[in-house]
Formats: C-alpha cells, sequence, structure tokens
C-alpha cells in the first residue's frame, strides 16, 4: 500500500512535469504562451540556470517545472536507496543521513533554480539566511551526524538512554535524532546535542526479581523448587527469555524476610516485558509451592 502511493504521486507528478516541459500538450495555454513557453524552456533547460529573469507566464512555467523536475529526481534517489536500507540497522542509518542530505541540497537547488529563473537576486537572500537562520548550528548538526553514522556509537534499531529518556532509535538525520520510548512517545534531539549516551543493544541485558521469603523457610527447599521450575518458566517464555532464570543468590538478610534475586537473560527491546513475566512467574511459584511471601504488619496497641 505504501509503495502503492508511492508510484501513484510519481506518475502524477512526472505527467505534471511534461505538461510543463511541453507546452504544445497543454490545453490551458493559447498558441502566443506556447511558443514563447517553448523558447524559455529552450533557454532554460538548455543553460540550467538561465533564464531571461522577469515574472512571466513561461518564466513562471519554467520556474515550477525546474522544482517539480528536482524533486522528482530526489524523490526517486531516496526511493532507490531505501531498498539498500533493509539490511540491518547500520544501513539503515546511513540511508537515513544520506536522504536527509538529499532532501536538504535538493530543497536548496530547488529554491535557486526557480527563483534564478524569475531574476531574484540570490546574493542578499543566502546572506540573509546564513546570518538569521544560525548556519553554524546547522553545520554543527549535520557535522555530528555524519561523525555518529561513521564511528557507529548508535544506529537504527538500538535501544539507547538519553538523558534519563530510554528508547530505540528510529532515524537519524543530517540534523536531528528521533527516538521511540515504550510508550511510543517521539523525541527529537539535535545530533550536537546527543552526549553522554548509552547504547544499550550491544549486549543482553537481564531482568531482575528480588524475591523475599520467611525466615521460617527452608532456604534449601526454595532452591530445590526453584530448581524444578525455572525450566519450565524458559519453555512457557521463550519468545522472551533467552535461557532459564537462574539464582543469583542471597541478596540480603531483611529485617522480615530473606531476599534472594532471581535474574534471567532477554534481549534489551524486551527489558519491560522481561521484567514484568519474571515477576509474575515467579509469584506464581510461591503460589503453587506454598511459597510464603512476608508483608509488613502494623500492629497497634491500644492504650487502656
Amino acid at each position: 500500500m505504501k509503495n502503492a502511493k508511492k508510484i501513484i504521486i510519481l506518475v502524477v507528478a512526472i505527467a505534471l512535469l511534461a505538461v510543463l516541459l511541453i507546452p504544445s500538450i497543454n490545453p490551458l495555454l493559447d498558441e502566443g504562451t506556447k511558443n514563447a513557453t517553448t523558447n524559455q524552456i529552450q533557454n532554460t533547460f538548455g543553460g540550467l540556470f538561465g533564464g531571461s529573469g522577469s515574472l512571466t507566464v513561461p518564466n513562471l512555467i519554467c520556474a515550477i517545472a525546474a522544482a517539480l523536475l528536482v524533486w522528482l529526481a530526489c524523490t526517486l534517489v531516496c526511493w532507490v536507496l531505501s531498498y539498500f536500507g533493509k539490511k540491518n540497522g547500520r544501513s539503515r542509518s546511513v540511508v537515513g543521513l544520506f536522504s536527509s542530505l538529499i532532501k536538504f541540497c535538493g530543497f536548496m537547488a530547488a529554491v535557486v533554480w526557480a527563483l534564478s529563473i524569475l531574476g531574484v537576486n540570490l546574493t542578499g537572500i543566502f546572506a540573509s539566511l546564513v546570518l538569521g537562520f544560525g548556519a553554524q548550528s546547522l553545520i554543527e548538526d549535520a557535522v555530528t551526524g555524519i561523525f555518529i553514522i561513521f564511528e557507529g556509537n548508535y544506529q537504527v534499531g538500538d535501544v539507547i538512554v538519553l538523558d534519563d529518556f530510554r528508547g530505540t532509535v528510529r532515524h537519524i538525520g543530517l540534523r536531528t535524532t528521533t527516538i521511540e520510548d515504550g510508550g511510543g512517545n517521539l523525541k527529537i534531539v539535535n545530533n550536537s546535542d546527543i552526549r553522554n549516551l548509552q547504547n544499550r543493544s550491544r549486549n543482553n541485558s537481564i531482568a531482575v526479581c528480588d524475591l523475599s521469603i520467611s525466615y521460617d523457610a527452608s532456604i534449601e527447599e526454595v532452591e530445590k523448587v526453584m530448581k524444578k521450575t525455572f525450566p519450565e518458566m524458559y519453555e512457557r517464555n521463550k519468545d522472551i527469555f533467552l535461557g532459564a532464570p537462574r539464582l543469583a543468590g542471597v541478596e540480603s538478610l531483611g529485617e522480615s524476610s530473606v531476599v534472594m534475586r532471581i535474574i534471567v537473560d532477554i534481549k534489551e527491546e524486551n527489558f519491560f516485558i522481561g521484567y514484568r513475566t519474571l515477576n509474575r512467574e515467579v509469584k506464581l511459584m510461591c503460589d503453587r509451592n506454598n511459597i510464603e511471601i512476608p508483608f509488613n504488619q502494623l500492629v497497634v496497641h491500644q492504650a487502656k
């Protein structure tokens, strides 16, 4: 469906471009305008940035055609690149960066070409853009984006932690990086502002469950139950757990309970669901084997 929509847009754009560049098939123009437009098209596209420099119908048609031609070329290039970005996260990162660069350069080229056809003086405009929109920040973001790609600190699909925001990298552009958390919230950060991040996708993670048992319970008996039950937990949750849960040991001796730490290997993208699943399985294990989980009790003494 997505590709079909792109094809339809491209076909419409090509048809519109043909109407603009071949005035003889345009039913909206009279013969005089068709001849003038044909001459202007020859002058414009013969010398690329040529043009008589006046706001006339032929010049306006040529300006629109030039912008549409650049957009069509950029769209086709980005479309071709997208097929090379499906292999892995690094290829998606590289394609995303170059697609952003192509779109930006294409936009600037279309504006320059169209305005030059209409005879607009671009020197003052570009000076204003450089001073008014902070070209230094743009260049800094773009250079940082290039270094991010080639240094491989993170790539599309990686789970990273940035300023206490944990999420999956969805897009690395020329200026910004887009991160999506588990709730679907997007954080868009300028590339030059990305510092001190944690890449959590390089190694598998672990889910942890601290189980409190009564001091009256036998640790050895609980360990036997765990040894029997942990493989069953893994069989039920192979899509989340990378192996059977295991007992890390006695974590602490609390005021009213012995705390035993249980861990299981999971993929980073399954961190939250792995944590919740492990807690659920441990609670079910305790219920089925009469393992008491003590809870705080409040004793009230009533004065006589």
